[in-house]
């Protein structure tokens, strides 16, 4: 009758599977007689291997997991204490009893010093060296739990990490793609204001041309440009997940500060109130990338015009200081902050740039939290609460800094302070 049991699957002889989960016991002396007593001891409870000398004894560490080793101290060569040093070093849980028949006091300090577990005289009665190598053998048995347990935790806590690293870089994208949608829609509103002008002229005309004509160009010509910005707001976010260098960070003032007013006068936001931008006597250059500055500016500006369905007027102004700001003026509490106090680079010249309203003013609880990710004054739907969290963190990565003034029932100031190009 047929085994019902693949030939594959007999374990081993109980004997067999005994001698594979022996503990193996080192012996290393550079006399026979010691060497071959402890083998004859030993041979039946431990898988045994000899050495006559140090440097025979390491290669057979370095080829056998060792528990337990029984060194002679003095030998030809290499000293038995030089040897258990080495032998830590190849693998620090074998445990080790150190054999002499000339104690001092100062081999038996080195020898406990490199980890030695015990330490016997020869010639040494066989039951003190039976219960001295039962010792060694339950401590390393404990020695080696205590350091799988220890690997168990590093491994779990090397996954938790990584756990924590996949979800951070998993938020972080998706606060990343959230700011790509917001800052773009800014020049879409913009660009979807133009098309409908543009519909409605070609619509309520026979044929389009003269002045009409001109005008239409004119306003495809501003379309393109939005287009061009929605582009170059794009390369950059992709830039920055495949961090990417952002190129040279200057940009002149005036021109953006022109690009502004053009941007924000078709604005939605814009009607009803009144923008007043004004450029610098002076034209200087801005050490800052072009398109954060203009984000900057224009989620800072949105915010002023949308303070209030109240008409009121936003005004952006900015001026040279030829003095390092005075940090201490600027105490943080409910009617004025100063965002990126430990990174700004104070070092005049610098440029500040304020958008001021004379719109409804921040609530104390507000200013606290003004700069947080997704916090909205807004009616749930109407705002995503990113336009402040994008500006704080453009601001962090110039090296600027912003300061925040208000006055409840009379209106805001963001004073944006940059470092200029000399």
């Amino acid at each position: 009758m047929p085994s019902p049991f693949p030939l594959d699957t007999i374990s081993s002889p109980p004997k067999a599977q005994a001698q594979i989960d022996k503990p193996t016991l080192l012996i290393v002396d550079d006399e026979e007689g010691p060497r071959q007593s402890l083998r004859i001891v030993f041979k039946d409870d431990y898988n045994i291997i000899v050495a006559s000398d140090g440097n025979e004894a390491i290669e057979l560490a370095r080829k056998n997991k060792i528990q337990v080793a029984v060194l002679d101290i003095l030998m030809n060569g290499m000293s038995g204490v030089e040897l258990l040093k080495h032998l830590k070093e190849i693998d620090p849980t074998i445990e080790a009893i150190m054999l002499t028949a000339y104690e001092t006091i100062e081999t038996a300090r080195q020898a406990l010093r490199y980890g030695a577990c015990d330490y016997l005289n020869k010639p040494f009665d066989i039951p003190t060296m039976r219960a001295a190598v039962a010792r060694a053998v339950e401590k390393h048995r404990v020695a080696a739990s205590i350091h799988e347990t220890n690997q168990k935790l590093l491994q779990l806590q090397q996954e938790i990490q990584d756990q924590k690293l996949q979800e951070e870089m998993i938020r972080t994208k998706g606060e990343i793609y959230a700011s790509v949608l917001h800052d773009i829609n800014s020049p879409l509103t913009v660009i979807s204001g133009f098309i409908e002008i543009i519909t409605h002229s070609i619509e309520n005309a026979a044929s389009v041309d003269g002045e009409k004509l001109e005008t239409i160009k004119g306003d495809l010509g501003k379309l393109n440009n939005q287009v061009g910005r929605c582009f170059e707001i794009s390369q950059r976010y992709l830039s920055f997940l495949r961090q990417g260098a952002k190129g040279d960070a200057r940009v002149g003032v005036n021109q953006l500060l022109t690009d502004i007013r053009e941007l924000l006068f078709r604005h939605p936001s814009a009607q009803g109130h009144k923008l007043s931008v004004h450029t610098l006597n002076e034209d200087v250059v801005a050490e800052v990338n072009g398109t954060d500055l203009l984000q900057i500016l224009l989620n800072l500006t949105i915010n002023a015009l949308q303070s209030t369905t109240t008409s009121h007027t936003v005004e952006i102004r900015g001026k040279i200081l030829k003095e390092p700001l005075d940090l201490n003026q600027f105490q943080d509490g409910p009617t004025e902050r100063f965002i990126n106090r430990e990174n700004f680079q104070n070092r005049a010249p610098i440029l500040a740039i304020s958008v001021q309203d004379n719109g409804l003013g921040i609530s104390p609880e507000n200013m606290a939290r003004l700069f947080e990710t997704k916090f909205t004054t807004k009616p749930a739907g109407s705002g995503t609460g990113l336009g402040l969290h994008i500006v704080k963190r453009l601001i962090n990565e110039a090296n600027a800094g912003i300061h925040v003034q208000t006055k409840p029932g009379e209106g805001s100031m963001f004073t944006l302070c940059l470092q200029t190009h000399s």
